[in-house]
């Protein structure tokens, strides 16, 4: 019987047709990107073995079915930007297992449902954009699993539930674009995960910025803007890790923190509050309310400011330059010195507390503190006053693009927070030296330690964790951060290990930081991306890049950690690429057993299994057409599967391309193991998405 239907992005059109619920083993349909129309056929509620149903970006119409509370299994509905209408039904309830609900950009009308906190497992709930009324329900604050919550630009109204600062796992809370009143809830600043974001924008909150919000240390955004607030902000003062702050357009008052995040804020983020004051002698004014004077006051202090600041890195300059440049020059650079300047004017912004001038940073840019190199910059070990160690990466940098320019591309990444990403800790430039400091991870690089010899046995558990953490990592930059960000060169030396070998991945999205020499800036668009072995072939061809391209790469890695070979190893005959000596092997009915690394040989038949099917799991993702390869976050839900499946435990969330419902191979010994048994291992580029649990082989689908 068919088990998932996937046939998005497609040019469907006309009403889903209500017998397609009659599949009693669906468990996956997924319909994203078409054109589709009518009502979701009530005949949902039929398919009970019903776990993912993504119908989002069509054109769907009408109510959603109260049908859907009968769907016991359900645990990702995703009907994002259609036309729905009606309310959300109180019977959603009965969807025991859901974990996210996308419901935004639609027309849905009445009250968020009080019974929506019968929904113990819900993880992620979003219906923003819609036409929803009336006030938040205490009921919310039981959601204990909840991390992500975004109910903006509706017409909710009513105080915020205090009770909401119990969603002890939320990460991010957006109730902009309402009609909310009242004060701000102390509870939320006791919010321990609260980390992405906090948006209260566009409202009609009064009162003051609680005390409790000086725990929230974790925070990257907060917007309170455009509501009623007053008090000073001397509450999010200590507030390090704040990346995104607008408290514009209230009635805040008293002089403005003076920090460093603070001093560089725009005006623009804290205009609209007349009794505010930006320092001792000089008060921001709303739009309409500046006096002459004001601006000349204001004009004056910047100049004498910007004029002292000038005179101080002079003199630093003069004092300090010639001890590092001595210091640079008996040491010896591995780069171009003349590539790097290491006097002021410097910009410095740090996210983290840190105990470090720029200076000591210089000192240890040099050729004896290098931990790794790429066409992008330089990596450097350094280790700061405190004792801290610290990596330290340059650009080859140019005078053609500003610091300014730097500082704006560098602050999307500094939003991002995920365990399998390394932390960016702050920044610096000047005219010519661009420098990011991230955290400093001992075990090197994944490259290092399957290809250059340190003599260790990396063992297949190590292996696993290292492949399901980088997956982890991607479906984040993937699915989780608004816009998507693409890594763009994926690859083992951009894979940093812990001290117990966890995963981090670095370099995210900085393929698109480096220098357009044609254009002299910054481009979103660069010559090259990628390195060579990992870049898709689709990039090769016509020079784009999409989330399907990191996909590839991935999968180029993942067949390092199972083969141990390079992409393109010393072994291979003819310098045939890893995926064409992997491919030629299954075609020509040799065991796969043999393409395992030799040093995982002789592992217990189980761990073979896990290994055989991983190796499946890289060829879907190194699919030559990026349509037939599976998304990051199914390559999570697929590696998580292998390892449940073993466990002989529950499958959870299944993805939608699934290996392990392909034959039955637990059964058999490493070397019984047998191509046709593993059908989807010859390494077709056009690996079917749809199978049948009563099947014992994968069908393809040529073209």
């Amino acid at each position: 019987m068919l088990e998932a239907i996937d046939l998005s992005q497609n040019a469907l059109t006309g009403p889903i047709p209500s017998g397609i619920f009659e599949l009693q083993n669906l468990n996956k349909l997924l319909l994203l990107g078409n054109n589709l129309s009518g009502a979701v056929p009530p005949e949902i509620g039929n398919c009970s073995s019903l776990i993912r149903f993504r119908a989002s970006n069509n054109k769907l119409t009408g109510s959603l079915p109260p049908d859907i509370g009968r769907l016991k299994n359900l645990n990702f509905f995703d009907l994002g930007s259609n036309r729905l209408s009606g309310i959300i039904p109180a019977e959603i309830s009965g969807c025991k297992n859901l974990t996210f609900l996308d419901l935004h950009s639609n027309s849905i009308t009445g009250n968020v449902p009080g019974s929506l906190n019968q929904l113990a497992a819900l993880q992620f709930l979003d219906i923003s954009e819609n036409m929803i009324e009336g006030t938040l329900s205490p009921n919310l604050g039981s959601l204990s699993s909840l991390t992500k919550l975004i109910l903006g630009q509706n017409r909710l109204s009513g105080p915020i539930p205090s009770e909401l600062g119990s969603c002890s796992r939320l990460q991010l809370l957006d109730l902009s674009s309402n009609e909310l009143e009242g004060p701000i809830p102390a509870s939320l600043g006791k919010i321990p995960a609260l980390e992405i974001a906090l948006n209260l924008s566009w409202n009609r909150l009064s009162g003051g910025i609680p005390e409790e919000f000086t725990a929230l240390d974790r925070l990257g955004v907060l917007d309170v803007s455009h509501n009623q607030l007053s008090g000073d902000l001397h509450y999010l003062a200590d507030l390090q890790n704040l990346v995104v702050l607008n408290v514009s357009h209230n009635n805040f008052s008293g002089h403005v923190p003076e920090t460093s995040f603070f001093s560089k804020l725009p005006l623009s983020v804290l205009s609209g509050n007349p009794q505010l004051c930006l320092s001792s002698n000089k008060c921001s004014a709303d739009d309409g309310g500046a006096t002459r004077r004001g601006k000349a006051a204001r004009v004056a202090m910047v100049v004498l400011l910007c004029t002292a600041c000038v005179l101080l890195l002079t003199a630093l300059y003069i004092i300090l330059g010639g001890r590092v440049r001595a210091y640079l020059a008996r040491d010896g650079d591995l780069d171009n010195k003349d590539d790097m300047e290491l006097g002021g004017p410097w910009e410095v912004t740090v996210y983290q507390k840190l105990d470090l001038s720029i200076n000591d940073v210089a000192k240890c840019l040099t050729a004896v503190n290098v931990i790794g190199h790429g066409r992008s910059g330089i990596v450097y070990r350094a280790i700061i006053p405190s004792g801290q160690t610290i990596a330290v990466k340059r650009f080859r940098s140019s005078e053609k693009y500003s610091a300014a320019t730097f500082s704006s591309e560098i602050t999307t990444l500094a939003r991002i927070r995920h365990r399998n990403i390394v932390r960016l800790l702050g920044w610096a430039a000047n005219r010519k030296t661009k420098l990011l400091l991230y955290d400093y991870l001992p075990n090197g690089t994944l490259g290092a330690l399957l290809h250059e010899g340190r003599g260790e046995r990396v063992e297949w558990e190590i292996r696993f964790k290292i492949a399901l953490g980088v997956a982890e990592g991607l479906a984040y930059l993937h699915h989780d951060c608004v816009p998507p960000i693409l890594h763009r060169d994926v690859k083992t030396h951009n894979i940093l290990l812990g001290d117990r070998y966890e995963p981090c991945l670095a370099d995210f999205g900085l393929a698109r930081f480096i220098e357009d020499e044609n254009a002299g800036s910054f481009s979103a668009y660069p010559q090259f991306a990628g390195s060579y072995g990992y870049f898709a072939p689709e990039y090769a061809s016509m020079l784009k890049i999409t989330e399907k391209s990191d996909v590839y790469s991935y999968g180029v890695v993942l067949l390092e950690i199972i083969t141990g070979k390079q992409p393109i190893d010393p072994s291979f005959p003819d310098e045939q690429h890893v995926i064409q000596w992997v491919r030629n092997h299954l075609k020509s009915k040799r065991d796969p057993v043999d393409i395992i690394d030799q040093k995982l040989q002789g592992h217990p038949d189980t761990q073979i299994q896990e290994m055989l099917q991983a190796l499946g799991i890289a060829l879907l993702c190194t699919s030559n057409r990026p349509d037939d390869r599976p998304t990051m976050k199914d390559v999570v839900a697929l590696l998580k599967e292998i390892k449940h499946e073993q466990a002989g435990g529950e499958q959870g969330h299944k993805p939608t391309t699934n290996l392990s419902k392909g034959p039955d191979v637990s059964s058999y010994s490493s070397s019984s193991v047998t191509p046709a048994q593993l059908l989807l291992l010859q390494g077709s580029s056009n690996c079917s998405f749809a199978y049948s649990s009563s099947s014992t082989s994968y069908n393809n689908r040529h073209q």
